[in-house]
């Protein structure tokens, strides 16, 4: 759905911010796991944000269809980055350990919803 647009946009231009501050401002206050498993939540972010972008920009798939392919990889960019970036804060592992795999599994159903819809789409073709 194009209405997701510019929340998409916003969460490109987060992911650089993100692996700005990553780069430069936490290199100092945290450790090279913790750094490396940030920078992973970052990478995980941009390249799903590069995948909604191609899903809300191309014609191949209807409205329903990216509505509900976004909104999975949204609510994985949440979990799964979001739960990394909450731990690198500070937020003890112990409390939210079942968020970051919750992430990862929304990424890996949106990913087969999109191989689904998309093989439906040269089925019909």
């Amino acid at each position: 759905m194009i209405r997701l647009l510019p929340l998409v946009c916003i969460l490109g231009a987060l992911t650089i911010i993100l692996g700005a501050f990553g780069a430069h401002a936490l290199q100092e206050s945290l450790s090279p796991e913790q750094l490396d498993s940030f920078e992973t939540g970052v990478r995980y972010q941009m390249y799903h944000v590069i995948v909604m972008l191609i899903i809300l920009m191309t014609p191949f798939f209807n409205s329903r269809q990216q509505n509900a392919l976004v909104r999975l990889f949204l609510v994985g960019i949440f979990f799964f980055s979001g739960s990394i970036y909450a731990i690198s804060f500070g937020i003890d592992p112990k409390n939210i350990w079942f968020i970051t795999p919750l992430g990862g599994l929304f990424f890996i159903i949106g990913w087969l919803f999109l191989a689904y819809f998309s093989h439906k789409k040269f089925k019909n073709s």
